[in-house]
């Protein structure tokens, strides 16, 4: 009984996203309603309010959603080994996340805008630090006896890695996962990780 319980709810979860990601395209976030969503949903007010609070908390689980996904590829232990950067094995996960994107782009594209960018800056940025720093701050970067910031390191990937993520799901570009992640490991990798101490494995 609670495993059909379980399934009730995750398809009436299913149903409220995808109406919801489906109105915002249409109309944007702001001018959308509860009852829209619900209507669209086929479900009651009743029904949305007992899964959600409202459209701001809808809108907060399907970022923890996207950042999740996010995180769960992004694994230390896959990537990196003392101070290599396994450069095949990032190709890899990034191309992971991208065609997780791809499948799901109209679920990102609600999310990649104006302040929804820098929260999932902010969130990527984090992940990166809870599952990275130890690793960066063993390295002791230095670049010229200037040490280099363990926040600037972050930031720099992250910015790298949210804008080319941004203008990958809204041009036109039909350009296939597996590249933008070879572009994006190039970009990194060969120029500027290299010149910050780490060692870069082909």
């Amino acid at each position: 009984m609670v495993k059909k319980l379980d399934l009730r709810v995750k398809r009436t979860h299913k149903m409220i996203v995808e109406a919801f990601v489906h109105l915002v395209e249409q109309k944007g976030y702001e001018n959308i309603t509860v009852q829209e969503i619900a209507d669209e949903a086929m479900i009651n007010r009743a029904t949305f309010y007992a899964h959600f609070k409202d459209k701001q908390d809808l809108y907060d689980f399907i970022f923890r959603n996207a950042v999740e996904a996010f995180a769960s590829v992004l694994d230390p232990d896959q990537i990196v080994q003392g101070n290599r950067l396994k450069v095949r094995q990032i190709e890899i996960v990034l191309t992971n996340i991208y065609k997780r994107i791809q499948e799901n782009r109209k679920f990102f594209l609600t999310i990649m805008d104006g302040s929804a960018n820098e929260m999932l800056r902010k969130q990527i940025e984090e992940i990166l630090d809870e599952k990275y720093a130890h690793i960066f701050n063993r390295l002791k970067i230095t670049e010229n006896d200037i040490e280099v910031p363990m926040d600037f390191i972050l930031e720099y990937m992250t910015s790298i890695f949210v804008g080319t993520l941004h203008w990958w799901i809204t041009s036109d570009t039909q350009m296939p996962a597996d590249h933008l992640a070879k572009l994006v490991v190039k970009l990194v990798g060969n120029g500027h990780l290299t010149i910050l101490g780490i060692e870069i494995e082909h």
